[in-house]
């Protein structure tokens, strides 16, 4: 049997404009792994099998450990590129990782880097869904795009984060990895988003649902941070990063969480760090049985009985320029 390849990524911005640029860079065949936003642990859906060649983008190591060690195990090579927590490295010959967990970067911003910033344009979408705007305007700049094409890739970048969030393939517009095959037909974003017309269907429903959202009263508000608790609905499952990104852009001094309840009666919670101290949004929420990222991170399962808890510990969180 000939050996197979795996593209494995995470179903937001980030994770589907990392894997563009690695297979424009290598145009080879591979089977893509994705899925919605919270569907993490993906390496575990690889069928590895000896010789078979597995690339994983912006998927968190330290969920997926038991599953690579598997994926090795069966005689494949890995290669990882990622900047969320990773844990203890495993060594082994057929495992490559690229992890950087600092505030300003993304794995799209890594794999641009390792393929010599052939790609950068889909870099920066990756990196505007990232909610990376000081990073990536700078580097816009740097490449000679005008204030319209920028703005353009960020929108593009939005449009394709905003859809990667729900609870279910049918809170989204389209599915990830469905989007991702209109994405590959083009080399370059700026012709992506012209010529798709699902690119402006996610803008417009990203923006009805970004207006519901902001007229939402905030549960919890001062100088420091806002808390917002959304209605548990299918406007409000795919609107949640968007949301957390929007009101974190708008005002970068501050701190936001967002919340909404889920089918189980938990609540799932988005933490962005203020953008001017963007470090401690993963702190905050490890104690709750969450994981992220300095300046954005999140809790899957909060009980009810710990929101006021919650609410607390955001009101003392001690935010940071540096996530040391």
């Amino acid at each position: 049997m000939e050996p197979s390849r795996y593209d494995v990524c995470n179903g937001d911005a980030d994770g589907l404009c990392a894997v563009m640029q690695w297979r424009l860079d290598n145009p080879q065949p591979a089977t893509l792994v994705t899925g919605l936003k919270r569907e993490i642990e993906l390496v575990e859906r690889v069928p590895a099998k000896a010789g078979d060649e597995v690339l994983v983008c912006d998927v968190s190591l330290l969920r997926n450990r038991a599953a690579l060690e598997r994926v090795l195990a069966a005689g494949a090579s890995v290669r990882w590129f990622d900047h969320h927590a990773a844990g203890e490295v495993p060594v082994h010959p057929r495992l490559e990782v690229h992890v950087d967990q600092s505030a300003g970067v993304c794995t799209s911003l890594l794999v641009d880097h390792h393929v010599g910033g052939r790609w950068r344009r889909w870099a920066l979408v990756g990196a505007y869904g990232d909610n990376l705007s000081a990073v990536a305007d700078p580097l816009a700049r740097a490449m000679g795009l005008t204030d319209v094409e920028r703005a353009r890739l960020r929108a593009l970048g939005e449009a394709v984060n905003y859809n990667a969030y729900g609870e279910t393939p049918a809170d989204v517009h389209i599915a990830p990895a469905a989007l991702y095959a209109r994405l590959a037909r083009h080399a370059d974003p700026l012709v992506c988003a012209d010529a798709e017309p699902v690119v402006a269907e996610l803008l417009a429903l990203r923006d009805a649902d970004l207006a519901r959202a902001a007229a939402v009263a905030p549960r919890w508000s001062t100088d420091h941070g806002v808390v917002v608790v959304l209605p548990d609905a299918a406007w409000s499952r795919r609107v949640q990063g968007s949301f957390a990104n929007r009101i974190a852009s708008h005002e970068p001094a501050r701190a936001h969480a967002v919340l909404r309840p889920d089918a189980r009666g938990d609540y799932v919670v988005s933490v962005r760090a203020p953008l001017h101290a963007p470090a401690g949004a993963h702190a905050l929420c490890r104690p709750f049985g969450g994981a992220g990222r300095a300046a954005a991170a999140g809790i899957d399962r909060l009980s009810p009985v710990r929101v006021d808890e919650f609410v607390r510990a955001f009101e003392a969180q001690r935010w940071s320029a540096s996530a040391s």
